[in-house]
């Protein structure tokens, strides 16, 4: 069984910074693209960043400039630094894991994490 634990979250003035954290726990061999979502009310889930094992990114236009997402494979944990924060970022961000390989071969797709709030207001 795989858990993606989401942290990071909270209230945070308009211009302000939120890094966000996800780790992979459980018998994971190697993790495939990680990604954050993120869903504000009454609207539908959207991609925000994504990275492959590699490090190659894609960003939503909404958030170049802004958020930069990476990862560390060692810890199996992938990061969303969130700069210049607008309200409009508001939601509630997911964590996402396309693919991944556990100890024991077997492979799991598509894992979400439970989610992690985010709101900016001043």
């Amino acid at each position: 069984q795989v858990h993606l634990v989401e942290s990071g979250g909270g209230l945070v003035q308009p211009g302000g910074s939120l890094r966000l954290s996800c780790a992979a726990s459980g018998r994971v061999f190697s993790i495939n693209d990680m990604g954050w979502y993120r869903q504000a009310p009454g609207k539908q889930r959207e991609l925000v960043a994504a990275i492959t094992r590699l490090g190659t990114t894609n960003y939503a236009d909404s958030v170049k400039g802004r958020f930069t997402i990476s990862r560390d494979n060692a810890k199996n944990t992938v990061y969303l630094q969130m700069n210049s924060l607008k309200p409009e970022d508001t939601a509630v961000y997911y964590c996402n894991v396309d693919s991944l390989v556990l100890t024991t071969g077997l492979r799991s797709y598509n894992v979400w994490g439970q989610g992690t709030q985010v709101t900016v207001s001043s």
